[in-house]
């Protein structure tokens, strides 16, 4: 048998992996002239740099070419399995190299993986010179490392690969192993599976060699045989906060079909449906408010219906909430109301209440004038007494603005007429 499944056969990710920058692929905004590896290997002064970017996109690759352009010394650990121990012994071993001019490039996968404390064991001899320093990593660098590192590190920013890339890759993979063993259907399938990811729609071609054994694999034959590739998604990572933002936003720019979108996007991730049941509810506040009061029905009706079914049925639930918080009339007024109001009242939390709406349960609170003069709004015409409700010493504030959309047209027309017969 031959392929994945041959013992001691070098796997087809690694026999394919290029070893210049111009066997490289993808990445051109870094490796074109004018990019920023292709000036800083042309430069002729070695840098520490960070790689940070989605799996299967270069990263090892790039850091390993880099050291030969500077005939530098690689060694390469996961911030996985190493610890302080391994970085002394890498250090001492690179101290020595540095005495006699030697260059050692140390590329760290997913760096982010060491503490800050690990981190900061770099710093001496990043600075020294002693070691270049190529760090990897799929989270954002500004969350992940610290600012001290960071600073020492020029950032280099990888996108996944698109399909002029994986183009190349292909004709590559042929050139190796001979005619792919599946239809056309089939391949496009297996790009969509691999994302962007070249390390990963290498595996899955390898193993579609080995399985087709010579013949030719329907798209049906491929997809029984391949799994799915997990999505990027990291529940407490940035993935999170990306996609709630974007939902977010998709929902307050009233774009159903995106909406939805990122919706099944989180879902599909793992994202704890209740959690993003909790934010539409805010959105129904935030982004809709009095020009809709029902979106915050409809959200509060769709979290409880997800908590009766749960997946997969209860996501139709939260996806009818999404469609209906994109169609409905926009307003912020509540939310900027809220803010304001909250933000005066911080400052003047030392003014007392009115005398005249304090309560007066003993007849000493009622000699001192407590609820002297308090007009009972139910026994005044319309029900409204007109009465200012703002501490005595602090000037009457205008927080509520409606806007002209949905239902807040209405609440205009009641805040002018309570505003208009207002006392003082």
């Amino acid at each position: 048998m031959s392929g994945l499944f041959e013992k001691g056969k070098v796997p087809l990710a690694e026999q394919l992996r290029p070893s210049t920058l111009e066997d490289v692929v993808g990445q051109r905004h870094l490796l074109e002239e004018g990019g920023l590896l292709k000036r800083l290997v042309d430069s002729g002064v070695p840098q520490s740099l960070l790689f940070w970017g989605p799996p299967g996109v270069g990263k090892t690759t790039l850091a390993k070419i880099y050291a030969n352009q500077f005939d530098a010394h690689f060694v390469q650990i996961s911030a996985i399995f190493s610890g302080v121990a391994d970085l002394k012994k890498i250090v001492a071993e690179a101290s020595k190299r540095h005495e006699v001019g030697e260059l050692t490039v140390l590329f760290v996968d997913e760096i982010h993986r060491f503490n800050k404390s690990q981190q900061d064991a770099f710093l001496p001899f990043v600075e020294s010179g002693v070691i270049i320093l190529i760090g990897a990593t799929t989270e954002n660098p500004s969350f992940e490392l610290n600012s001290a590192l960071l600073s020492r590190l020029q950032v280099l920013t990888l996108k996944p690969l698109e399909a002029e890339d994986f183009d190349k890759i292909i004709h590559r993979v042929v050139q190796l192993q001979g005619d792919l063993p599946i239809e056309g259907d089939a391949l496009k399938f297996v790009q969509s599976l691999a994302g962007g990811d070249a390390r990963y729609f290498l595996n899955l071609l390898e193993t579609l060699y080995a399985v087709a054994k010579g013949g030719e694999l329907s798209l049906s034959d491929v997809e029984r045989v391949l799994s799915k590739k997990n999505p990027i998604y990291d529940k407490t990572g940035e993935a999170h906060y990306d996609m709630i933002s974007t939902l977010h936003k998709a929902v307050r720019g009233s774009d159903t079909d995106g909406a939805l979108y990122w919706l099944g996007r989180m879902l599909d991730g793992g994202e704890d449906p209740l959690y993003i049941g909790r934010r539409l509810v805010r959105m129904a506040s935030e982004e809709i408010g009095m020009a809709d009061p029902q979106a915050l029905s409809q959200c509060l009706a769709a979290v409880e219906a997800y908590k009766q079914l749960g997946s997969p049925e209860g996501d139709l639930m939260l996806a009818q909430a999404v469609v209906y918080l994109t169609l409905a009339p926009k307003s912020n007024a509540v939310y900027k109301a809220w803010n304001e109001a909250y933000a005066t009242a911080k400052k003047s939390n030392h003014l007392p209440a009115p005398m005249f709406s304090r309560n007066a349960p003993t007849a000493w609170m009622k000699d001192q004038g407590y609820n002297d003069g308090y007009l009972y709004d139910h026994d005044s015409k319309n029900a409204f007494s007109g009465q200012n409700y703002f501490p005595e010493k602090l000037p009457r504030q205008s927080f509520y603005k409606p806007n002209p959309r949905g239902q807040e047209r209405e609440m205009q027309k009641r805040l002018d007429y309570f505003n208009s017969h207002r006392k003082g």
